[in-house]
């Protein structure tokens, strides 16, 4: 089996974006002592409206000279180290700004559904232009900020127009519907681990244009949620986060269901979430084949010491050989 790690590089976007050098440096940094020794490589989806945020205000603001300088270095190290830098789009930073001291977010225009046809070409073409050029290396692949891939129809002629035809956004049984935020990956069956498509990621076809590689998932009781909030605020320092920032808080009724019902989530290596990682990884061998994908999420944001130490438990359990590339 195939094992991928992947990461969404990025800060947070509720009230507090955290720093960057605690929410992807540090973080990413502790993740490379566990897959340097074993010569493992991961994949990037580098938030690249961050890097265009940055650049923009970055001459009015030495603090934001800094960051970029520091998030650029480390992307250069990543890819000349072999890691995969991929195209990862948070739109919202279109309409956010530096004042103050710190960043203004606004997620009013969160999914590049909120723009036209032609702004997401010329978005998804700058921003691949802009990570490009820092990476050294065009992009392959695309994972959506926070999954939300649809209506995919306009994301995907700006991709096809850059020469990216690979998608990782979807994970199978996934749904969820906000103000800000959509994805509906309901019709994609448990245990799927690749298939085509065109105009919808929920949508297969034999003879689509884009290949997609779906995040792992895992059906999660409603008492896994009940431990991890127990774990948030009475697990210690074990438990406590590299980012220090704050991520966008759930809508109520969403809370609710996951405290009250089975839900899907991805397969994950943040926080409390990196305890079924072995479990995940148990039921996709039993249901696929040797040519079958196990994709693992993560957010160098959202690490802890407990989630690097279940990561490198995982990792002593399986054939360095099964790690890949996106």
């Amino acid at each position: 089996m195939n094992i991928y790690l992947t990461l969404d590089y990025e800060l947070f976007f509720g009230k507090q974006t955290g720093t960057v050098s605690q929410c992807v440096i540090e973080p990413t940094r502790q993740l490379l002592a566990i897959l340097d020794p074993l010569s493992i490589k991961a994949t990037f989806y580098v938030d690249a409206g961050y890097l265009m945020a940055l650049q923009r205000q970055k001459e009015d603001f030495p603090q934001l000279q800094s960051d970029y300088d520091l998030i650029a270095g480390q992307i250069r190290e990543l890819a000349k180290a072999g890691h995969a830098i991929q195209l990862h789009i948070h739109p919202h930073w279109e309409d956010s700004f530096f004042k103050n001291g710190s960043w203004n977010i606004d997620t009013s225009r969160y999914r590049l559904a909120d723009f036209s046809e032609v702004e997401v070409m010329e978005l998804v073409t700058r921003y691949h232009n802009v990570l490009k050029g820092i990476s050294g290396v065009p992009c392959s692949s695309y994972r959506a900020g926070g999954w939300s891939a649809q209506p995919f129809e306009a994301i995907g002629k700006a991709l096809m127009a850059n020469g990216i035809h690979r998608d990782s956004t979807a994970f199978p049984g996934g749904y969820y519907n906000s103000d800000d935020q959509f994805y509906d990956f309901r019709s994609i069956q448990d245990f799927t681990t690749h298939y085509r498509f065109s105009e919808d990621p929920n949508q297969p076809e034999n003879e689509g244009v884009f290949e997609e590689i779906p995040i792992s998932a895992h059906r999660v009781s409603p008492l896994f949620f009940w431990r991890f909030v127990w774990v948030k605020l009475f697990g210690g320092k074990s438990h406590e986060a590299y980012g220090d920032g704050q991520a966008i808080v759930k809508e109520k009724a969403d809370v609710l269901r996951l405290l009250t019902r089975y839900s899907r989530s991805v397969v994950s290596m943040d926080g409390y979430k990196a305890s079924y990682l072995q479990k995940a990884f148990n039921r996709y061998k039993k249901h696929t084949d040797q040519a079958a994908n196990f994709v693992i999420i993560g957010h160098p944001k959202a690490f802890t010491p407990y989630s690097l130490k279940q990561l490198k438990g995982f990792i002593s359990r399986t054939d360095p050989g099964q790690y890949q590339l996106l």
